[in-house]
């Protein structure tokens, strides 16, 4: 007697490709952006950790909510791959490999914001002077990690965004959006680099891609005929 598998539906990996992207946006929106948002006061140590102090259960959420998203861009990444990989396995391979070196770089960046709830609790040995100094050196440090790892947030979709236009499964206009915003996240992380104090934010225009992409793939999914033509071609 033999056991037979029942594989997912296309649309079923694209749902799921599609609401584990959202919830990445959640996760990432919430530990990256609305918590420094709330805490962190820029050029200014001491009312930083003042407020990190006061609210040192919402920092720790945020570190929390930011180590989340990085094991949630694992499994979307996996996820994306059996629903890209019809279009070009090699480059769907590409794509996965891509966002598997952010991984590392971002796990272990959270280990500045550990370091600061450390120094806002006043270690012995330190003067509060020099306490301040060390908050500022870990912001900044955990800042440039970011950067680090941005550089292969962006460049895991300039593969994604071929594969999405070239699939004839999917709309070619999404695969141009992501590519737009591989490039916007790389700009971003240069200009990071070398103009440290300039407030240019690039990636809050380039990003819609992603957005568009994860809405698309929940709701639409994908032109299971064209899926399937293409599984047929590259069997």
């Amino acid at each position: 007697m033999t056991l037979r598998t029942t594989e997912p539906s296309p649309q079923r990996r694209a749902r799921v490709a599609g609401w584990l992207y959202l919830i990445l946006g959640v996760f990432a929106g919430f530990g990256l952006q609305y918590v420094p948002l709330r805490l962190i006061v820029s050029g200014d140590a001491v009312a930083t950790a003042k407020n990190i102090l006061a609210s040192e259960a919402l920092f720790r959420l945020g570190i929390v909510a930011a180590l989340t998203s990085v094991i949630i861009n694992i499994f979307l990444a996996l996820a994306l791959y059996q629903v890209l990989k019809p279009a070009n396995k090699n480059m769907a391979a590409l794509m996965v490999i891509l966002l598997l070196v952010a991984v590392p770089i971002a796990m272990l960046n959270e280990l500045n914001d550990f370091a600061i709830l450390f120094l806002v609790h006043g270690p012995a040995g330190l003067t509060i002077d020099q306490t301040h100094a060390l908050v500022s050196l870990f912001l900044q440090l955990h800042a440039n990690g970011f950067s680090i790892a941005q550089i292969f947030y962006g460049l895991w979709l300039f593969p994604m965004g071929y594969l999405v236009f070239i699939s004839g499964f999917l709309p070619r206009l999404l695969g141009v959006l992501l590519i737009i915003g591989c490039v916007g996240y790389v700009a971003q992380s240069v200009a990071d680099f070398l103009f440290p104090n300039s407030g240019v934010i690039i990636y809050l225009f380039t990003s819609w891609g992603e957005l568009l992409f994860s809405l698309w793939l929940v709701i639409w999914g994908v032109n299971v005929a064209q899926w399937e033509k293409r599984v047929q071609a590259a069997a």
